[in-house]
């Protein structure tokens, strides 16, 4: 067996997928009209009649689960989202995990959580940028030397 991805109920297919694309830069792998994939992530519009369920029970938003995105340059990312009207945020922006990987969390236009992160290989080019040794960003982090020189090298 093999994990596909995940499927999403969305209002309106077409506004969903044009919000992936433009905020993500993701491409549509098919098309299917009321279905669509970018690959791991698909878009379903008319979820319920896939489930034979009634469409007033497709929650208008969850807060049980996230997609989850890395980026690598994270404050280009940030600076995109600002210049959208769209975008309902989660809490008070940008935060920093005690290891240092900023994120930011927000719903997308069906109520679906969102999270970016901070590329963890860039949290640690960050941290050596700004004059931390490997050892010291080892104990920032929370991570072996070790595991920080093969993060480096991937």
């Amino acid at each position: 067996m093999k994990y596909q991805g995940v499927c999403i109920a969305v209002k309106d297919v077409n506004l969903s997928k044009k919000f992936y694309q433009d905020l993500f830069e993701l491409e549509v792998f098919q098309d299917y009209g009321m279905n669509l994939s970018f690959g791991e992530l698909s878009l379903q519009q008319r979820f319920h009649c896939l489930l034979d369920i009634p469409e007033e029970s497709v929650l208008k938003q969850s807060h049980n689960m996230e997609l989850y995105f890395e980026e690598d340059k994270f404050d280009e990312f940030i600076a995109k989202l600002e210049k959208r009207n769209d975008i309902r945020y989660i809490g008070d922006g940008v935060k920093e995990a005690g290891w240092g990987q900023r994120t930011i969390r927000f719903y997308d236009l069906d109520g679906h959580i969102i999270e970016v992160g901070e590329n963890m290989k860039m949290v640690v080019k960050r941290f050596l940028d700004s004059g931390m040794s490997l050892s010291e960003t080892s104990k920032r982090m929370d991570v072996s030397v070790s595991d920080l020189e093969i993060l480096l090298r991937s």
